[in-house]
């Protein structure tokens, strides 16, 4: 059976370090087998549990990512051959070492080593302390995005490869790379692809961590729409630094006032999903026995661990294509159509979804972004599916393609 794998992003600042704590030392707490991993480079897990990685209660273990070992095992042939040429060209060993661990890459593999624990069958909850959430976004988005690379340069690359290596060895002076390569290429690829399916799948949600404040939560509304923009699933938010009404003077009253009307803001821009209050607590929760506290108070009487009933947020049938992109409005949202797929972009992010090949021959009729909730049309007829980059312009109502 599948673990629960539980994610936390959130702004830099608002807590989403603790949430994550908190959250496995209560699942520890009800005797379910935890794993507590991060994808965050700061590394603050540790801190906030006071301990170091290993099995740091019964049932509750801290799992820390070893880069350098963990890209010879997953992708060492592609370090080796990076690292080869390198020294070719004059550097010296220690220096190709170190460019050829590339940036953004401990990341990366945290969610390789997520996929491999997940495969294990030992934990009953994985809990996934991510990046602040731009950065969590660019990981997220990152498995699709190679997708759609690797199958349209992969196969020509390895005809490439071939033509040119005789010209590369004789006269640019470096190896050119081997079927080993290529296929330590393809394995990457793979594996991320497995991750990606393992995140939007049925067992894995994504918890938003924010506090009342405007800022936090207007890129709260953004990240809620952006996860649903890549496919993935948003089942609780969690407020977290909530000042207690009870015996508050004026300066304190004022926060009160504020963070309710922001709650209050909160509630309706994420509904239905629930909010989590967790209150601001007079001392920084350290440790097992302070996250456990935390935990009881953010959860309450909910089981935090219990599978999710929010709906993927793309479903595709015969006739239409819709997407849940909450918190959207038409100014936000662009469509265009190129050959057999359908380029979606909300704010900043983009996302490039293959059609069928039974949808790819058909015209879209139509395009509406209601509620929420975009949704693409189908024509009876095949027809021209459209030129590259042809756009699909949102109008009143029932809105048209052109």
């Amino acid at each position: 059976m599948s673990p629960r794998v539980l994610l936390f992003t959130g702004k830099g600042g608002v807590g989403k370090t603790t949430a994550a704590a908190a959250t496995a030392t209560l699942a520890a707490g009800r005797g379910l087998k935890t794993l507590i991993i991060s994808t965050d480079t700061a590394h603050s897990l540790s801190d906030a549990l006071a301990t170091g990685p290993g099995e740091i209660a019964p049932g509750l273990h801290l799992h820390q990512v070893d880069t350098q070992k963990t890209l010879e095992r997953h992708w060492g042939e592609l370090q080796d051959y990076a690292r080869g040429v390198l020294v070719e060209l004059g550097l010296d060993q220690i220096t190709s070492e170190e460019i050829t661990v590339l940036p953004g890459a401990e990341e990366v593999i945290a969610l390789l080593e997520l996929r491999e624990h997940a495969r294990e069958g030992r934990w009953d909850v994985i809990v996934v302390d991510c990046a602040p959430t731009a950065e969590t976004l660019r990981l997220l988005a990152l498995p699709e995005a190679l997708d759609w690379h690797v199958n349209r340069l992969m196969p020509v690359g390895r005809k490439l490869v071939r033509l040119v290596a005789p010209f590369v060895r004789g006269v640019a002076r470096v190896s050119a790379p081997g079927e080993d390569v290529m296929s330590a290429g393809e394995r990457f690829h793979r594996g991320l692809m497995e991750v990606r399916e393992l995140l939007t799948g049925d067992h894995a949600s994504v918890r938003l961590v924010l506090t009342p404040e405007s800022v936090v939560l207007a890129e709260a509304r953004r990240t809620l729409t952006s996860l649903n923009l890549y496919g993935y699933r948003v089942d609780a938010v969690i407020a977290n630094r909530v000042f207690p009404g009870e015996g508050a003077d004026e300066w304190r009253a004022r926060w009160v006032a504020a963070q309710s009307r922001l709650l209050a803001e909160a509630e309706q821009s994420f509904a239905p999903l629930p909010i989590h209050v967790v209150p601001y607590l007079p001392a920084e929760p350290v440790g097992k026995q302070a996250l456990a506290g935390v935990g009881a108070a953010m959860y309450g009487e909910s089981d935090p661990f219990a599978p999710h009933a929010v709906e993927p947020p793309l479903r595709m049938s015969a006739d239409e294509l819709t997407l849940a992109l909450p918190g959207a409005d038409r100014d936000d949202v662009d469509l265009a159509r190129k050959g057999d797929e359908l380029i979606v972009t909300a704010g900043p992010y983009r996302r490039i979804l293959a059609l069928p090949a039974a949808l790819a021959r058909r015209r879209i009729s139509g395009a509406e972004l209601r509620d929420g909730v975009l949704r693409v049309r189908w024509a009876a007829d095949e027809g021209p599916p459209g030129s590259a980059g042809s756009a699909l312009r949102f109008g009143s109502g029932s809105e048209s393609a052109t």
